[in-house]
């Protein structure tokens, strides 16, 4: 089990990272619980404070690594490599809050109609992979809460994010997986975090 105590020290090892990243060469890593051994998918999220606007967000669906080394390349390729934000200057991190959203494994949904699809989505539980042939879009769980969508809004913003026409997964050919996440946020740029609730 995720504890908040396991989630304020993945944010904290996130916004360090990207700290010594940028060039804050008087910032150490600090240590981490035995369960960051442990193989987790993972997702780094950058906002703007106040405005939480999105500055940069990449991550591991799968649990490939343990979650300390996850965390590690993500939070660098959250700041730097996201291609759709220029890479963020170290005086921005004044001004930046963090996320992490740790995964459970995907899972394939197995469904008959666009309306038992539906059924098997909920909205504040779930994100989402859609995949057909080599495209591919995911969103976070918190994703659709964030933006108020139903479950149809959400399934068609994941084609959306995949490339594929947003009413594609009406079409039976999209393979959809679900996947859980704890999410852990900052209140403020390096200040208190709690976890996010979705529901």
């Amino acid at each position: 089990m995720i504890t908040i105590e396991d989630g304020k020290a993945a944010v904290r090892l996130a916004r360090v990272v990207i700290l010594k990243h940028l060039g804050d060469g008087n910032i150490r890593l600090p240590e981490v619980p035995k369960i960051f051994k442990d193989r987790y998918g993972a997702f780094v999220t950058l906002n703007t404070y106040p405005g939480r606007e999105l500055r940069g967000c990449i991550g591991y669906t799968e649990p490939i690594m343990s979650l300390e080394d996850a965390i590690k390349d993500v939070a660098k390729s959250a700041a730097t490599r996201d291609p759709r934000f220029p890479p963020v200057k170290l005086a921005e991190m004044e001004n930046i809050i963090i996320d992490v959203t740790i995964l459970t494994p995907p899972k394939k949904l197995s469904f008959t109609s666009a309306e038992d699809l539906i059924g098997k989505v909920e909205i504040g539980r779930d994100g989402l992979i859609a995949r057909r042939g080599h495209f591919l879009g995911l969103l976070l769980p918190q994703v659709p809460v964030e933006w108020n969508w139903g479950v149809e809004e959400f399934l068609s913003h994941t084609c959306y994010k995949a490339g594929l026409p947003p009413n594609a997964w009406r079409d039976g050919d999209v393979e959809f997986k679900a996947f859980s996440g704890h999410v852990f946020g900052e209140l403020g740029p390096g200040g208190d975090v709690e976890r996010m609730e979705l529901k």
